[in-house]
């Protein structure tokens, strides 16, 4: 059974204790994790503390920043395959995913150690004639990032690269599912030659780690990703410390296809959206709105895909789609399934877990028209597409928009006046046309309502991780006059 340790400080430690991570695949204990609890986390965000004002990294220039950031996306490229074979294997994510993707997060490190340098402050033409004023953009501080299992290595790269790029140090906490790959990638941050403290990485549960890290006095901002409930969490502990957040929540995105779309293209681009990664993303396409008109013919496209795709071992470069990464992620759905079947939707293919070991769900499609169906609401976080058909564009709209959530849409339309009126009207922190789950280092990410505030990716994260201070210098050699002298 291998075994991973925390990294703080400079070094490689155990936690208080230590706890099994599972195999989604087999359902069997492969890895012993440290458990980190409240002294590790002190010790952690301790070292964060004194690497930001003490040690060498706060000497160190922009530019100098980018070039350690330079190193560790070379190493992450080098890497790639291991990393993501160790993401496979605790998360259950297929290898031809967790392979492509965690190359491609080599290229964020590469475009924030370029934004590094970068980073301006700015001149103001004051009202007065003898001063002169500057903006100082400075690193916001010590930084605790919680990270959740799926897609691991890209959510911190959204957050680990514009932070160092701005100057700030932190903690990140992997999830206790699946924290493998993390923890592996503590020794990248090593080898790059970052100093002891800039990076510390550990992994814990929620009440002994998560909520001691996001009220620790020394935290200045917490970046989280997870779900709505525990966002509520952070948000209470943070007012601890009075730190700052940005939230990247969840999403129940809809899918929208008028009549004019290519249909084979979109149901390429909705299998993906639903189905890749077992449906374990916040940007999952989720809700399908399909004009009503084709509603039919488009069911038939995607049940016919649904059908076809290949379930087995993730580590297989054949498999298409593997198990969810816990028991009660599979029994979660397999309750929401039946609630929703319950409330009138009509299963259209899928329903069911998988056989053998591990925790597999078969891609599911439900037809939830004329229901009250939850799956139209919950964010399921699996392989589960809910439909619903409208006739007007206004009531695609209507559709799109009836969610508490707003972090994703898509749009299915060679009409693109329709596609500009519409992209306007969705409240959406992201709305592809035409295409889906496309994703850049350059372009921002975040969401509206239940999906959380602030963004990740692009030049706004950098900025994000840093706070402005006003610079006033009187350029006049008189005197200042006795203010209690009356003139």
């Amino acid at each position: 059974m291998q075994r991973f340790q925390c990294y703080i400080d400079g070094e490689f430690a155990d936690g208080e204790a230590r706890f099994e991570s599972i195999d989604p695949a087999t359902g069997a204990a492969w890895a012993e994790m440290p458990e980190a609890r409240e002294a590790d986390v002190d010790r952690a965000v301790e070292a964060a503390h004194r690497a930001l004002y003490a040690g060498p990294w706060a000497k160190l220039t922009a530019t100098q920043r980018g070039k350690l950031l330079y190193r560790l996306a070379d190493l992450v490229a080098e890497n790639a395959l291991k990393l993501a074979e160790l993401e496979t294997r605790d998360t259950g994510k297929i290898i031809r995913e967790t392979s492509t993707q965690i190359a491609y997060v080599a290229e964020y490190y590469r475009y924030y150690a370029g934004i590094a340098d970068k980073i301006e402050g700015s001149y103001l033409p004051i009202d007065k004639p003898d001063m002169e004023v500057w903006l100082r953009r400075e690193p916001i501080g010590v930084v605790a990032m919680v990270v959740p299992w799926n897609s691991q290595l890209f959510l911190s790269a959204v957050k680990i690269g514009p932070a160092l790029a701005a100057g700030c140090t932190m903690v990140v906490k992997a999830s206790e599912d699946g924290p493998a790959p993390l923890l592996e990638f503590a020794r990248l941050i090593h080898e790059a030659g970052f100093p002891a403290g800039v990076v510390n990485i550990i992994t814990g549960f929620g009440p002994s780690c998560g909520a001691a890290l996001s009220r620790h006095p020394k935290v200045d901002h917490i970046a989280f990703t997870g779900g709505p409930e525990t966002a509520r969490h952070v948000v209470r502990n943070s007012a601890e410390n009075l730190a700052s957040t940005s939230l990247e929540l969840g999403g129940k995105s809809p899918f929208i296809v008028f009549a004019d779309a290519d249909l084979e293209s979109a149901a390429n681009a909705q299998v993906a959206g639903i189905f890749a990664a077992t449906g374990q993303s916040c940007v999952a396409g989720s809700r399908l709105i399909v004009e009503k008109s084709v509603k039919d013919r488009f069911l038939d496209i995607l049940k016919a895909k649904a059908e076809a795709i290949r379930i087995g071992s993730p580590l297989d470069m054949a498999t298409e789609v593997g198990p969810l990464a816990t028991r009660r992620q599979r029994d979660h759905i397999e309750v929401l399934v039946g609630h929703s079947l319950a409330a009138g939707a009509r299963l259209v293919t899928g329903g069911s877990a998988a056989e053998g070991a591990g925790y597999y769900y078969r891609p599911t499609i439900l037809d939830c028209d004329g229901s009250a169906s939850p799956s139209l609401e919950e964010e399921f976080f699996g392989p589960v597409l809910s439909v619903l058909s409208f006739e007007t564009e206004a009531q695609a709209l209507a559709l799109a928009n009836n969610t508490r959530y707003g972090l994703a849409a898509g749009l299915f339309t060679r009409d693109l006046t329709r596609a500009h009126r519409l992209m306007k009207g969705i409240r959406a922190g992201i709305v592809w046309v035409n295409t889906y789950r496309a994703v850049s280092p350059i372009a921002p990410f975040g969401g509206f309502g239940l999906s959380g505030h602030g963004r990740e990716g692009g030049m706004a994260a950098a900025l994000d991780y840093t706070r402005t201070k006003t610079v006033w210098l009187r350029t006049s050699d008189d005197p200042i006059p006795d203010p209690f002298v009356m003139r």
